[in-house]
């Protein structure tokens, strides 16, 4: 099974395209889960949601779609992965109900977390629930340089079977910066190397670009290569495909299952592409 997305699952830039050209906010997640079967809850890491707000996400999906969602920045950015047993506990039953259409949470770690904070991250992987699945994305440079630091760090996402995330930004990065969007995303998106290595499986991948105008295929072909390297190993990769301003993603992603020659639903007609072609009453 493959999993496809993108960073949100909501843009007013979407509407008469992925959405109906009058979608209501209320309504985007539901028209966004009829196209892609997963999205990044980027939201989560920035505040918790209510408890109503959790069960809204809930039953605006099928059964079939997976949230892949983030820890709280709290745990990674603030507490550090220290004395969290108490607010981990209270977040993952704030989570609860949604667990089943959950494919995995994400902990997104600071560049300050290095080498030396290992530790910290065997102690916070031993508190979780193992009936979840869990992702880890690092960006310190020291866990790619291929040497002792990664290796210790690949051996023990491997040993708990936690998905170590790629996030590929070299085609972003390949693009002067000359809009206010491709600045604001070079300026916040790492830039690291890339290392596709699935220590679960589960791979996850996030893919971004500055836009389809400029030439992002010698950096996405070989992803084609990979997913379908891991959909053959049986696994089950979850990728997420961002442009500078996410206006184009859904298509970015619909591209990709077409060029892998993957039966999705996403290669269908998004709602607003149908209510376009849909014949005027008068």
């Amino acid at each position: 099974m493959l999993y496809i997305g993108c960073p949100q699952w909501s843009s007013n830039a979407w509407k008469g395209n992925l959405f109906s050209s009058q979608c209501k906010n209320a309504d985007m997640l539901s028209q966004y889960a009829q196209h892609f079967n997963s999205v990044e809850g980027n939201t989560s890491f920035y505040a918790d949601p209510s408890p109503s707000t959790v069960l809204r996400w809930a039953n605006s999906v099928p059964d079939d779609f997976k949230f892949t969602f983030k820890f709280n920045r709290r745990f990674s950015h603030e507490l550090h992965l220290t004395n969290v047993q108490t607010e981990l506990t209270d977040w993952l039953n704030l989570f609860s109900p949604i667990l089943e259409k959950t494919g995995q949470i994400m902990l997104q770690l600071p560049k300050a977390f290095g080498p030396g904070d290992l530790p910290k991250l065997a102690q916070f992987i031993s508190l979780l629930p193992k009936e979840v699945n869990y992702g880890v994305e690092v960006r310190h440079t020291a866990f790619f340089q291929k040497g002792e630091a990664e290796i210790a760090l690949n051996q023990l996402l491997m040993a708990n079977n936690i998905n170590r995330i790629s996030m590929d930004t070299r085609a972003l990065f390949a693009v002067k910066p000359t809009t206010e969007a491709l600045i604001d995303a070079q300026q916040k998106k790492p830039h690291l190397p890339v290392h596709a290595i699935a220590t679960s499986t589960q791979p996850m991948a996030r893919f971004v670009i500055a836009d389809l105008q400029n030439d992002y295929k010698p950096f996405y072909k070989p992803w084609l290569s990979k997913v379908k390297q891991w959909l053959d190993e049986g696994k089950t990769p979850y990728v997420f495909f961002h442009t500078a301003d996410n206006r184009e993603a859904p298509l970015l992603a619909r591209q990709f299952c077409k060029d892998l020659g993957y039966n999705h639903k996403a290669l269908n007609p998004f709602t607003g592409e149908k209510e376009a072609h849909q014949p005027a009453l008068f």
